[in-house]
């Protein structure tokens, strides 16, 4: 089973959370999905949110990780970076 590729990024002026879907992407706008606990789906401009944020500590991503567990994301692989590739 494929496992759905995801990095949990902490804003900085605000300290949330953000779970970016690097594999998910919108080649027609750039975008990647994203999920956070207000707001949940969104596009996101990866290299936006890479710039914007720091990497995340497991303590401080669990509870969107079960979150995203709760709505069906059962087997996550969790990624620190990635490059992302639109074409």
């Amino acid at each position: 089973m494929n496992k759905t590729k995801v990095i949990f990024r902490k804003w900085k002026d605000n300290g949330q959370i953000i779970a970016l879907f690097p594999e998910n992407t919108d080649r027609r706008k750039l975008t990647v999905s994203s999920y956070e606990h207000l707001g949940q789906y969104a596009d996101a401009d990866y290299n936006g949110v890479i710039s914007l944020t720091t990497l995340a500590r497991e303590e401080e991503y669990k509870d969107l990780l079960a979150e995203l567990k709760s709505i069906g994301y059962e087997n996550l692989r969790i990624l620190k970076k990635r490059h992302v590739q639109f074409y």
